[in-house]
């Protein structure tokens, strides 16, 4: 009997390994067929992902909240809501015919995928056909080597997108494939560059992976967003000179920056990776622009209001007002 079930297939991977990037290619170049809907979740409040993408027939943002933890229940609630939307839709009509969800960078897939499967509604009208997890070409082996998340999120893979393969030396790109394969040998390998598909080199089966040493639960306390609003007038070349000197000196701990800074030369995307600034993009002036000017910092090992204070002293500004 043929399977009428929606196909749901899961974009998962450590923060700033790009995914969105990936998808946003895909989607323009139709690569999931005419009747797709992306939901979009992001652990932190400020979104920032949800703008960068068109060519879906529809988006669903689930902002504040993991969607494989605190999120679970609105990430299955919306799930539901695209079941029923689709059910009401006649059998001579176009109906949706795949979802695609981006999760945050902080989510375990393999938590998604059971608490899909264990809804007695979802396990009807859904089924997840593929995995995909982006993986960092140039961060994956430490993220691997220090964190457990990195690990369960390579574990749950169907296919790996090595991403950013053409700033990553070959040898370091080999030992990275031998060490994906080690830690999960099912999963197949493709590679793209931002986010177009690019062909990978023959690997020898000689490659040595990575040591990687046995890790437990993580004791260093739990990754979490920060969100930090940009005060109104504040000269922008001020704002980065701080931002550089911020990553120089806690780069390893702040593992994303990511939001949208208006800028004399327009709305400007803001990103980093750890250390790496990545090339900043100008948005259009559309969409929702309430939260231009908020900043979000995802990382560990400082508190919250920490952030705010430092940016509004090395402006010689009044300290911003605590919730």
């Amino acid at each position: 009997m043929t399977d009428t079930r929606l196909r749901l297939t899961l974009l998962g991977g450590y923060l700033g390994s790009g995914k969105t990037t990936w998808l946003r290619h895909q989607l323009h170049v139709g690569a999931f067929g005419p009747r797709v809907h992306v939901v979009v979740n992001e652990a932190a409040e400020v979104p920032v992902d949800d703008a960068l993408l068109s060519g879906a027939a529809g988006i669903t943002l689930l902002a504040g909240g993991c969607c494989c933890c605190t999120g679970q229940g609105d990430l299955l609630a919306a799930l539901r809501d695209l079941c029923d939307a689709r059910s009401r839709v006649s059998a001579d009509e176009a109906r949706l015919e795949r979802i695609v969800l981006e999760t945050s960078g902080l989510a375990d897939p393999g938590a998604i995928v059971a608490a899909i499967q264990g809804d007695p509604v979802l396990v009807n009208h859904i089924v997840v056909d593929e995995t995909i997890v982006a993986v960092d070409a140039l961060h994956a082996l430490a993220q691997l080597t220090a964190e457990p998340l990195g690990r369960r999120q390579v574990g749950a893979a169907d296919r790996f997108v090595l991403t950013k393969i053409d700033a990553c030396a070959p040898a370091a790109l080999a030992t990275l494939r031998a060490t994906l394969a080690t830690l999960n040998g099912h999963a197949t390998t493709s590679a793209a560059v931002l986010g177009e598909s690019v062909a990978l080199p023959d690997l020898s089966p000689d490659t040595p992976p990575a040591d990687l040493p046995p890790l437990g639960e993580d004791q260093r306390g739990p990754i979490q967003p920060t969100q930090v609003a940009i005060p109104d007038g504040m000269d922008w070349s001020a704002f980065t000179l701080w931002l550089s000197a911020l990553l120089h000196a806690r780069g390893d701990d702040l593992v994303r920056v990511k939001g949208v800074v208006r800028t004399p030369a327009g709305r400007l995307l803001l990103q980093t990776v750890r250390k790496v600034v990545q090339s900043p993009e100008i948005l259009p002036e559309q969409g929702d622009t309430r939260l231009d000017n908020h900043i979000v910092f995802i990382g560990r090992g400082y508190r919250p209001q920490d952030l705010g204070r430092s940016l509004h002293r090395f402006l010689g500004l009044p300290p911003p007002a605590q919730p």
